[in-house]
């Protein structure tokens, strides 16, 4: 008989199932009220019941628990210092979208050597989002591969579903039962509709198939995420962080019956992909926020301990703090710019 299944599959490996790796990095009491506390947080910001802002600011992509743990312990002291006014989530990125090939984030292959042993890359995951949330900062993330969330959201607060994968049925399916507050950014050539449309669609019912924390293929039913937000991270055409756009973004939730806070992602288009421009975007929200506006509920920033990007290469080679992915501002600048955006809120 000729085969007609499974061409293209060199092998199947088995995985960890969810509930074995909980097992061995288990939801600490300390852990679990640090993400409750956080999504209540950021809920009652999104809905303006919390006077604060949401600063969701970390490495573009994580590859390195050492350095990952080093960054959290100065954002925990920078949280200290602006806790009336901010709302500081770590964002704690594990995949990485590509456009056609490349490192797809620590997640996929954590050695950065194409081993992509997924499982050890798991378990680093669920050990990093461990040590974030035991030092009491709310955890943030992408969710790309619908799989991921059995192991790793017990310890997330925040998630986005990133420009590519906005319109994708499968993710807003997802996201409908997901328990924690989800961004939706706006597509990668500036289209708001889509986001919002995406808000919408999470705010439903779905069935759709997934796994249990046994690894057992299952259906699941969802009541629907009623947090999903608009987060506005430029275009093709160029930044959309400005007060026209904004005031557009409003025009349409409004239309959408979706008027929930909306997120500026100061990095990727709304700095025209130049770290050093998210320091504009950023000044540019806080003058808004200044001046009177309502509905912008926080910004995201790029940010990591050493300024600008290298390549990927072999983790012993790689120089300390610094991204591996998009460029990122350094400790230095990010402890002045979510400063001064206290300041103004």
């Amino acid at each position: 008989m000729e085969h007609t299944d499974n061409i293209n599959i060199v092998d199947f490996k088995p995985l960890i199932t969810p509930e074995q790796l909980k097992n061995q990095i288990p939801l600490e009491d300390y852990c679990a009220q640090t993400v409750v506390r956080g999504r209540h947080a950021i809920e009652d910001i999104l809905n303006h019941k919390d006077s604060r802002k949401l600063v969701i600011v970390g490495p573009c992509s994580l590859y390195d628990y050492d350095s990952t743990m080093d960054y959290a312990e100065r954002l925990k002291k920078l949280q200290y210092k602006v806790l009336d006014k901010i709302q500081i989530v770590m964002r704690a990125y594990f995949e990485k979208p590509r456009t056609t090939l490349g490192w797809k984030g620590m997640l996929y292959d954590p050695y950065m050597d194409d081993s992509g042993d997924i499982e050890e890359g798991i378990r680093l995951a669920r050990k990093i989002l461990a040590g974030i949330t035991k030092m009491g900062i709310p955890a943030g993330t992408e969710i790309l591969d619908p799989i991921v969330p059995q192991f790793i959201t017990d310890l997330v607060s925040w998630a986005a579903i990133g420009a590519r994968t906005t319109e994708s049925q499968i993710h807003r399916q997802m996201a409908s039962g997901l328990s924690m507050p989800i961004g939706f950014k706006n597509a990668t050539d500036g289209n708001l509709q889509i986001a919002i449309d995406a808000i919408k669609s999470a705010r439903g019912k779905h069935s759709f198939m997934g796994i249990d924390c046994n690894g057992k293929v299952i259906i699941a039913e969802t009541r629907g995420n009623k947090y999903g937000h608009l987060v506005m991270r430029g275009g093709n055409n160029g930044p959309n962080f400005t007060s026209e756009y904004v005031a557009f973004a409003e025009v349409l939730l409004k239309k959408a019956k979706a008027e929930i806070g909306i997120i500026i992602d100061c990095s990727h288009s709304n700095s025209y992909k130049d770290h050093r421009k998210q320091r504009d975007a950023l000044l540019n929200v806080a003058q808004q926020i200044k001046e009177g506006n309502k509905s912008i509920a926080g910004v995201m920033l790029e940010s990591f301990i050493n300024e600008g990007s290298q390549p990927v290469d072999k983790l012993e080679k790689l120089k300390y703090g610094v991204s591996v992915t998009d460029a990122c501002i350094g400790w230095e600048e990010t402890e002045e710019l979510v400063t001064k955006f206290a300041q103004a809120v």
